[in-house]
């Protein structure tokens, strides 16, 4: 039997265009002599299709293109991810279903049971879960078809809370009751740096486990700001990866099943550092952000720092230089290597900047503050005056010109508060506000691996918000080596105080950056989108209430 894995690129909503994408799988897996062609989950609708699948018109629309991509399936067969009506007289209204096109009809469907509700997942909120498990058998082999979390009932967890199980029932248990001989998981998984491994080695233990080989289809590209890595693979029974799809790319990949069987690993395969991953998500996240958006051209500000470097190396790469700009904003606590090094920069990546001085309009600022001000001494208001009127530049650019404004602040940073609300935390998208500090001079490195792009000055320099004489980021934070670690025990793992163990911080400070996180929450609720690449970005992966004092 011949088997087409079809890892694509779907748009949620985006009916016609992802009607198209199946189409034109299906179409070429046939050419090819497949006998079976695999979508990944929810490839109908796309993915998260969230609150839309509230709407009876959108699941109207996705009844109606699986029938057309029904249509396609003469002489080949495929397995499509689509919401689905639940036609029984109770629990939730729909079905998160895979379905078996064949003929110019659905011939099986599966409904997915272990419905996820942590993290990014909402799952629950919209779908009924399935109770009872059956194989398919096609061209003569039995096959146990599962969806997404369907095959993850095991998940090793970080944190101290976390048990290693989440669910009470392991669908794949249930299916191998029935001798199949063949598992396919269909999926829309977000990247997340720190699970890469871990996904697929509950792969390879599932396929030991069951003496199976496991074919996985995966979604690639992003919607908003989730992110997904693609990797489809092929496992053989003794839990060796035969073939990987690309990560965070399109690719359709036909094989013999009988040759998948047989065939062994050719040495130990690594998958690509962890670094690069995270450059090709970024990049991936903000190409398809605007361009499912129909948006072309982005502006920031490049203040001569390391952030703001980074996340214009990012966006060019995403978009072409020609759709970038960049503002250089300086004040009189500019350095003069803030601006040489931005001109630099920029130069290097052929980007068009302006180069605006905001004395004036900061002087007019105070003159104007002046008599309510009268007899205080200068404070974090005029700072964030400064990042304020930065803000209002760059958004004047923005309407005027037609672009989106990228900000460029890091998680440390939006970790703590270090950052000015209406100022530096503007913007449509956030680039790297899933990115600890420490990682994003490991990005900056990367970007410069193969000759220097950011200029040496920026990457030494030590982090400065230059809104004052002489400031420094330590002036108010502990080094970012100290801070991240226990910025990642406290967010990714979810330690609590009197388990947060970091070289350098004694309680105290620690208890500091507690209180300064929770006290922040306010700001990050009123932050734009965050392209997530952790297993607990801000955004909609992370809830805490406001007011809330613990």
């Amino acid at each position: 039997m011949r088997i087409t894995l079809a890892q694509l690129n779907f748009h949620v909503g985006n009916f016609t265009r992802n009607r198209e994408l199946i189409c034109r799988a299906i179409r070429s897996a046939k050419d090819q002599g497949s006998d079976l062609v695999i979508f990944s989950e929810l490839s109908v609708s796309g993915y998260p299709p969230l609150d839309l699948l509230d709407r009876y018109d959108f699941i109207r629309e996705c009844s109606s293109t699986v029938q057309k991509i029904a249509d396609e399936c003469v002489g080949i067969t495929a397995i499509v991810g689509a919401p689905v009506i639940n036609q029984r007289p109770g629990g939730k209204k729909l079905f998160n279903s895979a379905l078996l096109l064949s003929e110019g009809k659905i011939i099986f469907s599966v409904n997915k049971a272990l419905l996820p509700t942590y993290d990014i997942f909402d799952e629950y909120r919209y779908f009924e879960p399935e109770k009872s498990f059956s194989t398919f058998t096609f061209k003569g082999l039995k096959i146990a078809l599962t969806i997404c979390e369907d095959l993850w009932d095991e998940q090793p967890f970080d944190n101290e809370f976390e048990k290693t199980r989440l669910y009470t029932i392991s669908p794949m248990e249930e299916l191998a009751k029935q001798n199949p001989d063949l598992i396919i998981n269909i999926s829309a998984s977000p990247f997340s740096y720190s699970k890469v491994k871990a996904k697929e080695e509950i792969f390879k233990s599932k396929a030991v486990r069951y003496g199976l080989p496991v074919i996985t289809v995966n979604q690639t590209g992003a919607n908003t700001e989730l992110i997904f890595d693609g990797a489809s693979s092929v496992i053989n029974t003794r839990g060796e990866v035969v073939h990987r799809l690309p990560f965070f790319e399109e690719q359709t990949f036909t094989f013999s099943l009988d040759d998948a069987l047989l065939q062994g690993k050719a040495g130990e395969e690594t998958g690509p550092p962890v670094i690069s991953l995270i450059h090709k998500a970024l990049v991936t996240g903000i190409r398809d952000y605007f361009g499912k958006m129909d948006f072309a051209n982005c502006i920031l500000g490049l203040s001569g720092g390391l952030d703001s470097a980074v996340t214009l190396c990012l966006a060019a790469e995403a978009l072409g230089k020609e759709h970038v700009r960049v503002l250089l904003m300086p004040s009189r606590f500019s350095s003069e290597h803030s601006v040489s090094d931005s001109v630099e920069l920029a130069d290097r990546l052929g980007v068009r900047y302006e180069i605006l001085n905001i004395g004036k309009l900061l002087g007019s600022f105070g003159e104007t503050l002046a008599p309510f001000f009268e007899g205080r001494e200068e404070d974090i208001t005029e700072e964030n005056i400064q990042a304020r009127i930065r803000a209002v530049l760059l958004m004047a650019f923005a309407n005027k010109f037609n672009y989106i404004l990228l900000n460029t602040s890091n998680k440390s940073e939006a970790a703590v508060g270090y950052g000015t609300l209406y100022g530096d935390m503007a913007g449509g998208l956030s680039v790297i506000g899933d990115v600890y500090k420490t990682d994003v001079y490991r990005l900056a490195h990367h970007i410069n691996a193969n000759g220097e792009i950011i200029p040496r000055h920026i990457l030494e320099k030590p982090p400065s918000a230059e809104l004052r004489p002489d400031q420094l980021d330590t002036d108010s934070l502990p080094d970012y080596s100290i801070l991240d670690s226990i910025l990642y025990q406290y967010i990714e793992l979810q330690k609590s105080l009197e388990n947060i163990t970091v070289p350098g911080a004694d309680t105290a400070l620690i208890t500091e950056i507690l209180w300064r996180i929770n006290a922040n929450e306010y700001k990050r609720y009123q932050a734009p989108p965050v392209l997530r690449i952790s297993s607990k970005a801000f955004g909609a992966g992370r809830r805490m209430p406001l007011v809330a004092r613990f």
